[in-house]
């Protein structure tokens, strides 16, 4: 069975998103919006991963036996200037919609099993990725023209 697979990439996706939104949040803490937002967002991650926890409990997980082109890669590190949050905000989109594909990839399987315990995570989990990703394109928007077009 591969879900357990799915279940590893899922639960390591939402604990690296969080610690990178937590990252995003301390490197650029002179954009109020962004780090204020990007704590929140990574409280919501570590909801998640609660949220989980019996799905996790009942099947398992492997994150060992995950494919090595399947993985969730955190920030480590921020870049500096506006070109750099631009980037920044770029990889948490990148990463976020990696935890929500991989949400509905674990939801189907639940569908499939007739598991009322995964459904009930997955509704209580894809409202707030839909939100995450939508804050990540909008603040993107933003950030885009002063990052590519004004001279530093």
């Amino acid at each position: 069975m591969h879900l357990t697979t799915y279940l590893g990439m899922l639960h390591r996706g939402e604990q690296t998103l969080a610690a990178s939104y937590r990252q995003v949040a301390d490197g650029h803490e002179d954009e109020p919006d962004v780090r204020q937002t990007c704590l929140l967002l990574a409280d919501e991650c570590d909801r998640h991963v609660g949220r989980l926890q019996p799905v996790v409990d009942r099947y398992g997980e492997s994150p060992s036996g995950e494919p090595a082109r399947l993985h969730a890669v955190g920030l480590t590190e921020t870049r500096d200037g506006p070109l750099g949050l631009l980037r920044d905000l770029h990889d948490l989109y990148l990463l976020a919609s990696f935890v929500d594909l991989t949400w509905t990839v674990v939801h189907q399987a639940g569908q499939g099993a007739r598991d009322p315990k995964i459904g009930s995570a997955f509704d209580a989990c894809a409202g707030d990725l839909a939100r995450h990703l939508s804050f990540l394109r909008t603040r993107v928007k933003v950030a885009a023209p002063q990052a590519l077009l004004v001279a530093e």
